[in-house]
């Protein structure tokens, strides 16, 4: 029964692969998404819950929410109880510059988070991971850098709070209380274990290898002081597709062991 049990759940994962690199179906079918809620342990984002985004925002929930583009979180009823108590949060979001300009679908993370701002009047930072594309996509480090600033122009004219946003490359960026909140990520996560989240082989080379805690930092208010500084326990809203949630897992992990505890994905 239990070698049965495993074939079925090896047959399942071949049947889909959902990873940030990777998302595809067995004979260019549809991905099942209750199957992957249930794989990565998220919960699903049911119509109590759009009900009470549009009573604490007093708007009506936007048409990604009513329509389930978005469709999955984790602990977004933490933020909201927060929120609901007078306490703020920051959105954390990205993009991983690959082509000269967005299409609507990387449009579509932006243009939710572009409501979330607007709804509940909050402070946002969104990532360009110049860096990663730059090991993934063997681009020269100057073409990921001037990608980065092509996509920056595209995500700027979404029409963000320019007073509440902050738009960064981690070729620029990283650095001082940054680099410090990723080498404390970094020493709380095994080679086992990163190879177990993203599958990395004996064939990546270890900049791959190294580059998910550049990710999960901007999880955390202490990576920006010139932001948040003497605010270390802002929770952290972080809008994005669900292939992502690999680094996210990690990183609400790793939290409590860094002293953070505050921490939610969307």
């Amino acid at each position: 029964m239990e070698k049965r049990e495993e074939a079925k759940e090896v047959v399942e994962e071949e049947e889909q692969v959902v990873n940030p690199w990777e998302v595809s179906a067995k004979d260019g079918g549809k991905i099942d998404y209750d199957k992957l809620i249930d794989k990565f342990g998220c919960q699903r984002l049911d119509e109590s819950l759009i009900q009470r985004v549009q009573r604490l925002t007093n708007r009506p929930a936007h048409v990604f929410l009513r329509r389930g583009v978005f469709f999955a979180h984790r602990d977004f009823n933490d933020i909201l109880d927060a929120y609901e108590k007078g306490q703020k949060f920051y959105l954390y979001t990205g993009r991983g510059p690959s082509s000269e300009a967005l299409h609507l679908g990387h449009l579509i993370p932006f243009m939710f988070t572009k409501y979330l701002q607007d709804a509940f009047k909050v402070p946002l930072v969104i990532q360009l991971t110049d860096d990663e594309k730059c090991m993934w996509k063997n681009l020269s480090v100057e073409e990921s850098q001037r990608l980065a600033r092509e996509n920056a122009k595209d995500i700027i004219a979404c029409g963000f709070d320019v007073s509440k946003t902050f738009i960064f490359s981690d070729f620029d960026y990283v650095g001082g209380a940054f680099y410090k909140n990723m080498v404390k990520v970094a020493k709380c996560v095994t080679y086992n274990k990163v190879v177990g989240i993203f599958g990395f082989t004996g064939e990546d080379h270890i900049g791959k290898v190294s580059f998910p805690p550049v990710q999960a930092v901007p999880s955390f208010p202490s990576s920006f002081p010139h932001l948040f500084s003497g605010n270390d326990n802002i929770r952290c809203l972080i809008p994005c597709a669900i292939d992502q949630d690999p680094y996210f897992r990690m990183t609400r992990d790793v939290a409590p062991r860094i002293g953070y505890c505050y921490f939610t994905i969307f």
